[in-house]
């Protein structure tokens, strides 16, 4: 205990009344109004479900986790939300490792009471299996740095890890449909939670036996003033909740002014947080999870392809049929105007046989070209060969009965 109470920073008397008397000129440490906040900053991790909130020179980082658990007796249907707070003596030398104090208590109800009494998390679409399988979500709140209003900071970090959350999506499956698959980000896309609304806890400090009020306070502020209040409320203006912590009373008329001032605030601070979310589910979007698809799919869809290809290939091979038969009558055509002339006839069988790039210019006795032909030149080839099995006339039938005729002229 002596070593604690050595560790702890205490204000002296003068500074003490220094900041009494600048607040009684409507004047503070930090050059702050009295109902002015300090800038908040946002940031969120690689991971869903991570936040990273700067208020001022206060520094809380959240974290939101996620497992099965079986439901409570009285709510079958719905599932749970519960917070820890982890004080570290890196932010605060009046803060001890291990079992949480009062004041990291009192924080995580004061969070707690926010989110869970305005039912800002839908409960009821966390539930898989009534009275048997339910999800858990579980919300960190680390302490990274304390510069004063602890709540705000950690209220602002509980509700961005939230709103960027995703659970893994899980199927009912197996005999009497009692069994539960849990689904990989490679396979499903994660759910992301049901929010209705944001609860934004704002924290009012009091001076002069209250009659003082002053928004956000700091560290320096907290050790001087002589009572807060927490209040809580969304962009609508509800209220959500209200701690007031102490035994300094404080007049009905400041707390109603305190209602205006974080109804005014609430929708500001709502829009900066739903834009930085929106921001980061942008910059998620683009990064693509490659999703591998199921073994049924692929064995439905291989035949499917197949019947397919095997379409495509026999209409190539007739539209390459009937190519190939206009050519041959084509080339019929022009033997047929050449037979007066043997050496031009030579020539356009060279011509045509050396045109082709797949075939080598070789020729046997008999003067005509023999064709070497690879790979898919042979495929193409292969219905010229059954159409001259079929009866159709080849360059050798259409030659020679012309050479007769000319024997027999001569004879």
């Amino acid at each position: 205990m002596e070593g604690r109470l050595a560790n702890m920073w205490r204000l002296t008397v003068n500074e003490s009344k220094f900041v009494e008397t600048a607040l009684q000129s409507e004047l503070r440490v930090d050059g702050r109004g009295l109902y002015d906040y300090r800038k908040l900053t946002i940031k969120f991790g690689k991971e869903y479900g991570s936040s990273e909130v700067q208020l001022g020179h206060t520094h809380v980082m959240g974290f939101v986790t996620a497992q099965l658990v079986q439901p409570y007796k009285d709510r079958p249907n719905e599932g749970s939300l519960s917070i820890f707070t982890e004080f570290s003596p890196m932010a605060d030398p009046s803060f001890e490792p291990g079992r949480p104090g009062e004041y990291a208590v009192e924080l995580g109800r004061i969070i707690d009471r926010g989110l869970r009494e305005s039912r800002a998390v839908d409960t009821e679409s966390l539930c898989v299996l009534a009275g048997k399988k339910v999800w858990s979500v579980r919300i960190d709140l680390h302490i990274l740095d304390n510069g004063g209003n602890l709540v705000d900071a950690a209220n602002i970090a509980a509700l961005a890890a939230l709103m960027t959350f995703r659970r893994p999506d899980c199927t009912v499956g197996g005999e009497n449909s009692q069994e539960v698959i849990i689904h990989s980000l490679e396979e499903r896309e994660p759910l992301p939670l049901i929010i209705h609304h944001l609860p934004i806890a704002f924290t009012f400090g009091f001076f002069n036996k209250g009659n003082i009020v002053v928004m956000d306070p700091t560290y320096v502020e907290e050790e001087v003033m002589c009572g807060r209040m927490t209040v809580t409320v969304n962009a609508n203006g509800d209220i959500c909740a209200i701690q007031k912590p102490g035994e300094e009373g404080v007049n009905h008329s400041v707390i109603l002014h305190c209602l205006r001032l974080a109804s005014s605030r609430a929708a500001a601070t709502t829009k900066i947080i739903r834009e930085e979310v929106e921001a980061y589910n942008r910059e998620k979007n683009l990064q693509k999870v490659k999703r591998h698809p199921t073994l049924a799919k692929s064995e439905v869809s291989g035949p499917i392809v197949v019947v397919k290809e095997g379409h495509k290939k026999s209409s190539d091979e007739d539209k390459s049929a009937e190519m190939s038969q206009e050519h041959v009558e084509l080339k019929t055509s022009k033997e047929q105007e050449a037979v007066a002339s043997p050496a031009t006839s030579k020539g356009t069988e060279t011509r045509s046989v050396s045109s082709n790039p797949a075939i080598k210019g070789k020729t046997n006795d008999s003067g005509h070209a023999q064709k070497e032909v690879t790979g898919d030149v042979e495929m193409k080839d292969t219905p010229k060969v059954t159409k001259h099995k079929d009866g159709e006339k080849t360059l050798k039938d259409a030659v020679k009965p012309k050479k007769k005729k000319r024997k027999n002229k001569s004879s």
